[in-house]
């Protein structure tokens, strides 16, 4: 059984809403959506979520104190899909690349049949780029990033099942201007709320099936009115954990992401076509995690191939974490 800080919460860091053809660029940290060829294109592509950065060990609540935890996510997409899920055809390729860092603490008393009280900050770092392979570079930006505050966790470990649930909020701190082809923010508020289980296989608690779900509450974007449509998000795994004496822990397994968006994108820049629209996102995958736990130290590794999507980018994501408890 591993510590939440080696499950890598729900942190968020903005994802980007973006408009080409009018020269419109709409900023949400990290994806574009995407016109790059002089077809006019004004779409949401994504939620704020990071996906499958929780897909393992999702409901488990760790020891109690401070743990710092970083986690490392590069996404690549080389891929454009319409919102039937056909391949347009645009080339280039869009990379995000997020630093995240993390303070987690928990509470040492229990309530409510065995609940302990727990929250965490996360101050993200993000370095975003869109290159088209006839025009080159057309947007980029790099900086600190929308910050992520969690000030309420229940979390409830159980001899088969854990389960956490939680409210938590994405501020928008990162550099953000309408019209700017460098931002790093997103320009609005977010209120997420989430939960995640855990449910042990086996009584020896070898085999895990881990679930993660968000709801992303969107708020109106600054200056241009475009208030994006609602998402919800899903991270899972099943996993097999072998135990070593003398040795870390090692767990391996499938992971996978799901996202779609529930609600229009609206707002005076968005036309009544786009406003139909619902970006859908399927990832699988395989993680790991190793905890070597006299050291109080967890790395991890994940990897993610994108298929079926629809009305966004398409590709796959490498991650990376690791985690020291105090």
């Amino acid at each position: 059984m591993l510590p939440e800080e080696d499950r890598d919460d729900g942190m968020l860091v903005r994802l980007r809403i973006c408009t080409a053809g009018s020269g419109r660029l709409l900023g949400i940290v990290t994806i574009v959506c995407a016109l790059i060829l002089a077809k006019e294109v004004k779409a949401q592509s994504r939620g704020v979520y990071p996906l499958g950065m929780s897909a393992t060990n999702s409901g488990i609540t760790p020891e109690s104190g401070f743990t710092y935890s970083n986690q490392l996510l590069f996404y690549s997409r080389d891929e454009v899909k319409d919102q039937n899920g056909s391949t347009l055809a645009i080339t280039g390729n869009n990379s995000v690349l997020m630093d995240m860092n993390s303070l987690i603490w928990v509470s040492t008393k229990e309530f409510l049949g065995g609940a302990r009280y727990s929250a965490f900050a996360t101050l993200p770092f993000a370095k975003n780029d869109l290159t088209s392979d006839i025009h080159g570079n057309v947007s980029g930006g790099a900086g600190f990033a929308d910050s992520y505050y969690v000030p309420f966790i229940l979390g409830w470990n159980k001899e088969r099942v854990a389960i956490r649930v939680l409210y938590g909020f994405l501020a928008p701190t990162g550099r953000f201007a309408a019209g700017a082809n460098d931002n790093v923010g997103s320009g609005y508020w977010t209120n997420a709320l989430s939960s995640g289980q855990t449910l042990y296989l086996t009584k020896g608690k070898s085999w895990a099936l881990s679930a993660y779900e968000m709801y992303e509450f969107h708020t109106t974007q600054e200056v241009t009115g475009t208030h994006p449509g609602q998402t919800f998000d899903l991270d899972y795994s099943l996993t097999r954990t072998f135990t070593f004496t003398k040795a870390p822990t090692l767990q391996i397994g499938l992971v996978g992401y799901e996202q779609r968006q529930t609600t229009a994108t609206t707002g005076p820049a968005i036309t009544p076509e786009e406003i139909t629209e619902r970006y859908a996102v399927n990832a699988l995958g395989v993680g790991s995690n190793v905890t070597f736990w006299k050291r109080k130290v967890n790395l991890g590794l994940k990897f993610f191939e994108e298929y079926a999507n629809r009305s966004t980018f398409q590709g796959c994501s490498l991650q990376f974490s690791g985690s020291v408890k105090f």
